[in-house]
Parts: structure tokens; C-alpha cells; sequence
């Protein structure tokens, strides 16, 4: 298998990107990525470990997929890094379905186009963001890969090829799963402060970029930073992983008022600021715990028997939680794996 040198394809990989596209920077996404991939238990997908280098290098090319160039990738993925909460607070539970999602905003655009049309504009995936459902696509697609290793390993076939793709999977997965971890990925303050500002926040749209990438580049982020917030057991091996992944962007929400804090007191230009770098490493490290912990569930639940086809089947309208506007029942919650 050819090994990738990691310096040059972050390099290939940052040329190839718009600057406004770098979340995390390169060096954040293939830090939190290999600090996952290495910290996986011997129980666990350690195929994987044998292509950290390709993950790591491989998990910004999301960003590579925004580009105006490619506008119908860049229509469909723009979305899929951020999670702008606020914006739509009268959906007490986001559906279990990216169509019923993109429906209920679009209900609820029409709903107060009249009597409160600015907020009415900006009702519409673009600014609300779809990152959960964006991850549990990855998730699904990790299952169903690892699924068709143990199968071919089973039948005393070369898996080379799956677990080749099953990195990419892997690094492709890590990309949105660390997304979530960033504060920035998770609140419409994104790119400077909107709204009402009595505090005197930014709205310069760098602030983004001066944690994620020029703090993280500053105090040259390592995995030696992450390996010690990874809990030694993966946890969160139990409870549905959408459930899992929308706490997690809540965390990131929690904390958007403490990067617009250490930004106005300059602290990411400061290498040296205390608070500054946990923040850094608290955000990150939680990123690459989540990551190791969701590649090792991924794993074990590749290994159970799946189920007979349900009758009716999703797509059925017989099936009695059919939405006939998206046509399909919603995802059920995740599977047991014991």
C-alpha cells in the first residue's frame, strides 16, 4: 500500500482550498483525526491504525467540497459544517430525517415570512446548517463498510481495498465530528458577532479563522496535546448516536461567548495565554474522544446480525411512522450492542 507523507498532502490539500473554507485548519482536522485513529482499543477497528497517515491527511477534504467551482457540491455541502442552533430554536427536537428537517424550515419560513421576514430570509439550510445528519450519514456509511470487511475476512477474501475505503469513510467522518467540537461550527456567530452586542464582540468574520487555524498553527497542536483528554475506555458506547451528536454541538454552542472573550482580550495571538490553549485542547480533545469512541461503536456494531428487512419497510406507506412529504418513515433510534 503506498504510504502518503502527511506534510506534503496537507500542503496539496490547503493549496487546493479557499481560505474561507479551512475549519479547523489542516493541521487541527489531521491532529484530531490521528489522535483518534492511535487511541482506538485493540478490540477495535485497528486496520485503521495502519492508514492513520492517509486519514489524517485526508480529513480537510470536505472543505475542498465548498468551492465555487463545483456549485452543486458546494450547494449540498456548505451545509454540513455547521449547526447554528439559534437559529432555529422553535424545533424543540431536530427530526430524524435531513428531508423532514429542510421541510420544517421551509414550514416555518412561510409561517412568519409576514411578520418577521429578516429572520425569514435566513430560515433555510444554508443558515441554519445540517452537520448532525452529515455525521450520522458517515456514521452509517462506516457501519455498512466495516460490515462488508468482516464479511470478506469471514470468506477468507483481501480486504486491502475495504479498509482503503473504509479510511477514507473513517477521514471523512472525522471531518464533521470535529467540526461539531468547534465552538465557531456551532452558533450563528460563526464568522463575528450578530445581533444585539452589549459586550462589544467582533464581527470581524476572521475571529473564526483566528482560533481554528492561526491559534492552532501558533501553539503547534499536537496529538501529544490531545493523547491525554482521551478517556483510556471509549465511552458513549450505549443511548442513540444522533442523540450523542447533537450534545456534543450543544457543548460547542455553550461556548461561543468564551472565544469571543479571549478574542477581544487578545489572547489568540498569544501563544502563551493559558486559557486560550485549553480551550483549544478542552474542544479538540473532546472532538477526538468523541471520533475514537464512535469508530470503536461503528465497529462492534458492523459485528451484529442484522435484522430481518422490516415488513412494511420504511419507504412503505403502510409503514405506520411513513411521512408521505418525504417519503419515508424517520431513521430509528440506534441499535443495542448488547
Amino acid at each position: 500500500m503506498k504510504k502518503y507523507t502527511l506534510g506534503i498532502a496537507l500542503a496539496c490539500l490547503l493549496a487546493a482550498a479557499p481560505d474561507h473554507a479551512q475549519a479547523w485548519g489542516g493541521r487541527g482536522h489531521a491532529v484530531i483525526a490521528r489522535a483518534a485513529v492511535d487511541a482506538l482499543p485493540a478490540d477495535g477497528p485497528v486496520f485503521l491504525q495502519r492508514q492513520a497517515d492517509y486519514i489524517a491527511a485526508s480529513a480537510s477534504i470536505p472543505d475542498g467540497w465548498r468551492n465555487e467551482t463545483e456549485p452543486f457540491l458546494k450547494i449540498e455541502e456548505d451545509p454540513n459544517h455547521g449547526w447554528f442552533r439559534e437559529q432555529f430554536a422553535f424545533m424543540r427536537q431536530p427530526p430524524r430525517s435531513r428531508h423532514a428537517f429542510i421541510l420544517a424550515l421551509r414550514e416555518e419560513q412561510q409561517r412568519i415570512a409576514a411578520s418577521d421576514p429578516e429572520l425569514a430570509r435566513l430560515m433555510n439550510v444554508r443558515w441554519t446548517g445540517t452537520l448532525p445528519y452529515a455525521a450520522m450519514e458517515g456514521y452509517g456509511r462506516l457501519v455498512a463498510g466495516m460490515r462488508q470487511i468482516r464479511r470478506a475476512h469471514a470468506a477468507g477474501e483481501d480486504t486491502a481495498a475495504l479498509e482503503q475505503t473504509c479510511a477514507f469513510y473513517a477521514a471523512w467522518f472525522s471531518h464533521y465530528i470535529a467540526d461539531g467540537a468547534q465552538p465557531m461550527h456551532d452558533t450563528i456567530h460563526h464568522d463575528g458577532w450578530q445581533g444585539p452586542n452589549p459586550h462589544g464582540y467582533t464581527r470581524d468574520p476572521k475571529v473564526h479563522g483566528r482560533m481554528e487555524s492561526e491559534y492552532v498553527e501558533l501553539i503547534a497542536l499536537s496529538e501529544a496535546d490531545l493523547a491525554p483528554r482521551l478517556p483510556a475506555v471509549p465511552a458513549h458506547q450505549d443511548g442513540d448516536v444522533f442523540e450523542i451528536i447533537l450534545a456534543q454541538l450543544d457543548r460547542g454552542t455553550a461556548r461561543v461567548e468564551q472565544v469571543y472573550q479571549l478574542d477581544k482580550a487578545g489572547a489568540f495571538a498569544d501563544a502563551d495565554n493559558r486559557q486560550a490553549r485549553e480551550l483549544v485542547y478542552l474542544t479538540a480533545g473532546e472532538g477526538a474522544a468523541l471520533l475514537r469512541d464512535l469508530l470503536y461503536r461503528a465497529w462492534r456494531e458492523s459485528a451484529l446480525p442484522q435484522p430481518p428487512v422490516p415488513v412494511p419497510g420504511s419507504p412503505d406507506p403502510a409503514n405506520p411512522a411513513y411521512d408521505p412529504a418525504t417519503g419515508s418513515a424517520p431513521a430509528a433510534r440506534s441499535r443495542p450492542l448488547d
